[in-house]
């Protein structure tokens, strides 16, 4: 039964948020904080058109969204933490680029790149200036098994690094529901990488633990969402938080979700009866444990 007067005062978090200097950027920020947000994670979005392509390029493109977070922190007084990494879809395109025009070099050159991303997060993450490596994954879309196979030893590669690190990653992989859940747990045993460190973003709302198989799901709350999030939430004991994958690209406005989305749903989450000690989880306890504590 949905209880009206039920409200939500405590903090906001949106786990998965883009910027961009030629969308709405600031004023984006602004429809977050205006209807209750609180914190943003800014997950670092590439020129998909054209993606860096040496260690130096990488750090420059992450260091814009590092300042892009300092001007939304004192712009609107929000919490802001960062994610950077090469996104999955930017690399496997470039690869298959780079392998048909240079076979067995392409491949050299592609993997090399990759790890000259994640190895310039890496040194942001280490400075302090981000909190995650991310998102990180594997194609969504149907690939050679070329491709395939080697998104998936970069991906595993990554994990180990993570491991070794202490960091968590935020990943983008594809739709399914338990065959992922199993492949990334078994990736994750592997690498030595405890499973709530791996952040699965645009999760689907069915969270029951013995789906997630311990990994933090990082919840799409599109249309037709809550209903499966409040039927499964008391099956996980991982832990979950909200997401918008907002885009800010002015070809799509409003895409993924919009800016407002999550602030609205959690309001949503409170009145449909979820605890508030849950929802205080989704938004503190569960990404101070992965992040560390917020910026002011």
């Amino acid at each position: 039964m949905v209880d009206a007067h039920r409200l939500w005062k405590g903090p906001i978090l949106d786990n998965h948020f883009h910027l961009n200097r030629k969308g709405r950027f600031l004023d984006a920020a602004k429809d977050f904080k205006n209807v209750g947000g609180t914190h943003l994670v800014l997950v670092h979005c590439p020129d998909f058109a054209s993606p860096p392509t040496s260690l130096k390029e990488h750090r420059e493109t992450y260091a814009d969204t590092i300042a892009m977070a300092e001007e939304v922190r004192v712009e609107h007084n929000l919490h802001v933490r960062v994610v950077l990494g090469p996104h999955p879809a930017a690399f496997a395109h470039q690869f298959i680029k780079w392998m048909e025009e240079d076979g067995e070099k392409g491949i050299e050159k592609a993997c090399e790149n990759y790890r000259d991303s994640i190895d310039a997060a890496l040194e942001f993450v280490k400075e302090g200036q981000a909190h995650a490596i991310g998102e990180v994954g594997r194609p969504h879309w149907e690939v050679s098994d070329e491709v395939w196979d080697l998104s998936n030893q970069l991906l595993e590669e990554t994990m180990a690094l993570a491991a070794k690190e202490g960091i968590p990653l935020q990943l983008h992989v594809e739709g399914e529901l338990e065959s992922t859940y199993r492949d990334l747990s078994e990736m994750a045993a592997r690498a030595n990488l405890p499973t709530h460190r791996l952040i699965r973003h645009y999760s689907p709302p069915q969270i029951d633990e013995s789906i997630t198989r311990g990994l933090t799901s990082s919840v799409l709350v599109g249309k037709g969402a809550l209903e499966p999030l409040l039927a499964s939430y008391e099956q996980n004991q991982t832990g979950f938080m909200l997401e918008t994958d907002y885009m800010d690209d002015p070809r799509r406005p409003g895409a993924v979700l919009g800016p407002k989305t999550v602030p609205k749903r959690t309001q949503q989450l409170i009145e449909a009866g979820m605890d508030e000690e849950m929802l205080w989880k989704c938004h503190v306890d569960i990404p101070n444990a992965l992040y560390g504590e917020a910026e002011e």
